[in-house]
């Protein structure tokens, strides 16, 4: 029969429940001086119960891949190893439905021979899940249950099939049939180190037999390619809608963009969150006393603090804006309303011959409070979807159109590189309406190129400085977040100005600079007395942070 259906909104099947039965029963809880048998806290159990969730439809796992990214101490070690053991033994292979309409499922070992992997790009990092997988197994009952375990120090014998640590040496691991790989602090997983291709290497394995890889980074550092980097900007495209794969589980926790390192209640609170069931307040085992003190101590640099302790995605060494920044000024319960004052800024691109095509955006702030939002950001696809891209202008003109019609647009800032006559066309239709204008002659058109670097700088340091003195809010639209933190720091003879890691970069910023001008044109409009105009909904409120699931 096929499954029962959803008892409330969202409910999936899952085989979870019997994996974490599974757990309690057979594994012993490491570090232990007596056996205690292996617990799960809450939030482990619901990763472990969205892990295992079934497709009703096709009775396959729903994913393929997993990011499990909390912060050091958290337990992460300890449940990829417990996984471990459960993939290698217990019914975590979806086989149809019982006569309650609930999901059963059945080993490995009655489909093919178990082959299970932990991974890191080196034997120490390896250690951080092998030494209590090797507890569990050693001192919990599945000794007596499953005759013909052996676990050994380097490699654990199956009744059949094998679990095993390997290293970054990926052309080694090429053609294995692995059923399940751990990824292991794929924060550090780069490009120099063979990490990114190790990690390639074990997915295309995994691909050949159905299996599934969970990684367990701590916060990555932007920019540095590694490939917790890259699951984060795959789970970014999922969730943007422009990804046509999403078999991606994606379960991230960090404290609040606006904790203060130096204010022992703000730092609390954000440990508290960030280490949720485990921390000592929670009735976890997490110090939070001493977490503070490794925090507070002098040699401790304050941006690794809030990556390993708090769980925050930072900045790189030359990031214009930090992950911390932005979130602490995201507002996502400001609500817009028509004819709300507000000013419009547009950066525009066209196709390009090779490499990808920059976008487009539009974003707009209302004046009365300084809350940002996008109205529209035009990306080349990924995949063959991208392929002969082109922007739409029709529908970039229609959004434009429309920002018109539904507020009361007192000025917009273009910047009119390959859009000469589009914004020619919005000065002739739309200039005379505008109270804000770039210049007398032309109303819109504000160039982010050429000899006007002073003007440029000014503009995008205003920017920064009201977000890092939280003098504006954004409505925490993914994509704006993401062409914001891809802008990087370059020097130019007049100051700081923003620009791509690289010109043939896909990371793309133009959200950012339609953001930078939408931003300078109410900073003139506040000048000419129109802040002071009524129009604002809700009040400006700190950041909120969004778990990802």
């Amino acid at each position: 029969m096929p499954w029962r259906g959803p008892r409330y909104e969202g409910e999936l099947p899952t085989l979870g429940h019997q994996v974490i039965n599974w757990m309690h029963a057979y594994l012993a809880a490491p570090d232990r001086a007596e056996y205690e048998p292996f617990r799960l806290t809450r939030e482990q159990a619901q990763f472990v119960l969205n892990l295992y969730a079934v497709d009703p439809v096709t009775g396959r796992r729903r994913y393929r891949r997993a990011v499990l990214s909390r912060p050091k101490g958290w337990g992460k070690s300890p449940l990829l190893a417990a996984l471990t053991c459960a993939e290698a033994l217990a019914d975590v292979v979806p086989d149809g439905w019982d006569s309650s309409g609930e999901p059963v499922g059945r080993p490995w070992a009655t489909l093919r021979t178990p082959w299970l992997q932990l991974a890191a790009v080196s034997e120490d990092q390896t250690k951080n899940a092998w030494a209590p997988l090797l507890e569990m197994l050693r001192e919990g009952p599945v000794m007596d249950d499953y005759p013909g375990i052996e676990p050994l120090d380097t490699f654990v014998n199956l009744p059949q099939g094998r679990i095993e640590f390997v290293t970054s040496a990926a052309t080694s691991r090429e053609g294995n049939r692995p059923v399940w790989c751990v990824l292991d602090q794929t924060e550090e997983w780069r490009p120099s180190n063979g990490g990114v291709k190790l990690a390639s290497t074990l997915r295309r394995n995994l691909g050949k037999t159905g299996g599934t890889s969970v990684e367990s980074p701590n916060a990555y550092v932007p920019g540095a390619g590694s490939v917790a980097e890259n699951s984060a900007e795959f789970f970014k495209r999922i969730r943007e809608g422009r990804a046509r794969d999403k078999g991606l589980l994606y379960d991230h926790r960090e404290a609040p963009g606006d904790t203060d390192l130096g204010d022992r209640e703000s730092l609390m609170r954000g440990l508290v969150h960030a280490y949720g069931d485990s921390a000592d307040r929670n009735g976890g085992w997490v110090d939070l006393e001493r977490i503070a003190a490794e925090i507070w101590d002098p040699d401790t640099d304050p941006q690794d603090a809030r990556r390993f302790y708090l769980g925050q995605i930072t900045h790189a060494a030359d990031s214009w804006i930090s992950q911390p920044e932005w979130s602490a000024v995201a507002d996502v319960e400001k609500v817009l309303a028509d004819k709300d004052t507000i000013v419009l800024g547009f950066d525009g691109s066209r196709r390009r011959s090779h490499a990808v095509t920059d976008a487009t955006a539009l974003v707009g702030c209302r004046v009365s409070d300084g809350h940002l939002f996008l109205l529209g950001c035009w990306e080349q696809p990924d995949g063959p979807q991208g392929r002969d891209w082109e922007v739409p202008t029709s529908e970039v003109l229609a959004t434009v159109a429309d920002a018109f019609r539904r507020f009361r647009v007192v000025g917009m800032y273009a910047d009119p590189a390959k859009w000469e006559s589009h914004v020619a066309t919005w000065e002739a239709k739309y200039g005379r309406r505008l109270r804000v204008k770039a210049s007398a002659t032309h109303p819109i058109e504000w160039w982010m190129t050429g000899g006007r670097s002073n003007l440029i700088v000014r503009a995008v340091e205003k920017f920064r400085s009201s977000v890092v003195d939280q003098e504006l809010s954004h409505d925490g639209s993914s994509v704006l977040t993401r062409h914001v933190l891809n802008a990087r720091r370059r020097s130019s003879r007049s100051g700081i100005q923003i620009m791509k890691e690289h010109p043939e970069s896909p990371r793309k910023i133009d959200a950012a600079v339609a953001a930078v001008l939408a931003w300078q044109c109410r900073v003139d409009a506040v000048a000419k007395g129109l802040g002071k105009e009524s129009g604002g909904r809700g009040t400006p409120g700190k950041g909120r942070v969004i778990v990802l699931r």
